[in-house]
């Protein structure tokens, strides 16, 4: 066996039905952990650790509901045009996708619930005040930098609060076993962001303020008329839009922020906003563009011919590396302005991306590691196995490219692995995360710290997916859009991709996934959105954390350039998805 067969995947290799016969076991190596309730959740630090020995019980079903789901109702735009409040609309309705399987009559009356997560993606926690931002893109496109950008923090708050407050699962009302997010947790590679994300998820004070202590600096106090000035009186570029003047904002966005942390197991997959400096370089290691990003100066603005010519790089990956921003901001020294340095905004590494999430003052709910272990930072991977219920196991993929570029793929090592994970569970359905979609997956740069390995396509993943019966969706974000996909394979090897709005970008949801068997030869996978618990009508003058997650949701709405097809289709949003049993 291999080392990283060893790591990954050695307690999962034990038949399902002798785990099941384990008095109480709940716990899997090698941060394979198996998450139904707080107290049962514990990551192992090695690669055969022994089973845990605390279960209990699960909690009795409650009644379906659909109070704080988009099935009940969704924050929506009031009057005709320009800038738009918002306010309480009409809810999305629960479609049922035939594309794989027929339904049967009669089956909600004997369907038998099996799992119930939810899905957190593309948070983009984001230290707004970062020497290394592209704001100054914005001359040339105007969704390059949002007006919403400082309230990430209360925003992801709000949402984990949401989470706390579903009672089980919508549909089957049985109890929720965990929360996975599926990558872009933070927006820019920085320890800052890291630090907060993991409170927000585990509980605790964040201050999102770096640089100077007493203030913001930063875009949206530059007198820049290409940035909203919130709290000034200049006629800048948003305010002729619609958007508001609000005193005090910018203090208030800065300020110490109180998470409560979820209160279910939570679980973590990379997405390449975390792995990468701005979510596209493939920088670590370059002395320049760090000293930059703990550094005094800033870049604000640049001419829009030469922003575009900036930009077109990024989109046509011509320079993963950076060196062509590092070479634009040697060439407009005299442009940047000063800032406050600030040690914090460094960029992490994988391995201090592992440790922080294994760091014992951020386990919260558990479990420690959060599905990573010690055997990920051995081992240099960041992917691993979990046991979600007793029929169920997740699958956490990493699909970022290390050579850079924000597309994503997968080296030759991590699909076989996939491959004989799902082997050797062949009796547990599987549930796969991971941050890139199928169609996102087309980055063949060499990982530098594997140069000889093949890179892998989506394609290849959605081959060795429908070898295996057991497979039943691949969860995932990404694309900040709202999509659902059938991947129909022969001998019952059928599975549903399901991809899921960022919480950056308007609209702004969670996914809750629940998977039922009807008992009559077909499998259910129940997708519910779910909003933050903020209010959907603002009130100006409320400048509280929640008066600020619900403006957060307002300024992304009417954020210039925002794209309005996000939401997706009501097939993409409230479903059932309907599979043969393999």
């Amino acid at each position: 066996m291999s080392r990283l067969r060893s790591v990954a995947t050695s307690a999962l290799e034990v038949n399902r039905r002798t785990v099941l016969a384990a008095v109480g076991a709940v716990s899997l190596s090698a941060g394979v952990g198996y998450a139904l309730r707080p107290t049962d959740s514990e990551a192992a630090t090695t690669s055969e650790a022994p089973l845990a020995s605390s279960r209990k019980a699960p909690s009795p079903p409650l009644a379906p509901y659909t109070r704080g789901t988009t099935v009940d109702s969704v924050a929506a735009p009031q009057g005709g045009s320009g800038y738009r409040r918002l306010g309480a609309g009409p809810g999305w309705p629960r479609v049922v996708r035939e594309d794989l399987a027929a339904p049967k009559s009669g089956r909600a009356d004997r369907r038998t619930p099996l799992a119930a997560f939810v899905q957190l993606t593309d948070l983009h926690l984001m230290d707004v005040q970062h020497p290394l931002r592209l704001e100054f893109l914005r001359s040339t496109d105007p969704h390059a930098w949002r007006p919403h950008e400082a309230l990430t923090v209360p925003g992801a708050v709000s949402l984990v609060e949401r989470v706390n407050a579903l009672r089980g699962a919508p549909v089957t009302g049985s109890p929720l076993h965990c929360v996975m997010t599926t990558g872009d947790n933070t927006d820019n590679n920085a320890r800052s962001e890291l630090e907060w994300f993991m409170t927000v998820m585990s509980g605790g004070t964040i201050t999102p303020n770096s640089g100077d202590p007493r203030h913001y600096e930063g875009v949206q106090n530059s007198g820049l008329k290409t940035f909203w000035q919130p709290d000034s009186v200049l006629r800048d570029r948003d305010k002729g839009f619609g958007f508001p003047q609000l005193k005090g904002y910018l203090a208030a966005a800065v300020r110490e922020v109180r998470s409560p942390g979820l209160n279910l197991p939570w679980y973590s997959t990379v997405g390449n906003h975390d792995a990468l400096p701005l979510g596209c370089y493939g920088s670590h290691g370059d002395p320049y563009l760090t000293e930059f990003a703990v550094g005094g100066r800033k870049l604000m603005s640049l001419d829009a011919t030469e922003a575009k010519k900036f930009q077109d790089t990024i989109k046509n990956a011509t320079d993963p590396q950076g060196a062509g921003f590092r070479d634009l901001l040697r060439a407009h020294a005299r442009d940047l302005r000063s800032v406050t340095p600030d040690e914090r905004r460094a960029p992490y590494t994988p391995a201090e991306y592992l440790k922080a999430h294994l760091d014992p003052a951020h386990a919260g709910a558990g479990p420690v590691g959060h599905g990573y272990s010690a055997a990920n930072v051995d081992a240099g991977t960041q992917y691993y196995a979990f046991r979600i219920a007793d029929d169920v196991i997740g699958i956490s993929l990493d699909t970022t490219d290390p050579g850079g570029h924000y597309e994503g793929s997968i080296g030759t090592a991590q699909l076989n692995w996939l491959d004989r994970t799902l082997r050797d569970n062949k009796d547990a359905y599987a549930i796969v995360f991971s941050h890139h979609t199928s169609t996102s997956m087309d980055n063949s740069r060499p990982d530098p710290a594997r140069p000889g390995e093949h890179r892998h396509d989506g394609a290849a993943v959605v081959s060795v997916l429908a070898r295996h019966a057991n497979v039943l969706a691949w969860v995932n974000g990404h694309i900040h859009r709202n999509a659902i996909t059938p991947h129909a394979a022969a001998g019952n090897r059928s599975f549903w991709e399901i991809s899921t709005a960022s919480h950056v970008d308007h609209p702004q949801l969670a996914r809750v996934i629940e998977l039922v068997d009807n008992k009559d030869g077909t499998l259910s996978l129940f997708t519910t959105l779910v909003e933050s618990a903020a209010p959907h009508r603002t009130d100006y003058a409320d400048l509280s954390q929640t008066g600020l997650a619900t403006l957060y949701r307002e300024l992304s709405f009417n954020a210039p350039g925002a794209n309005r097809t996000l939401a997706g289709s009501a097939a993409d949003r409230n479903t059932e998805l309907v599979l043969r049993k393999g």
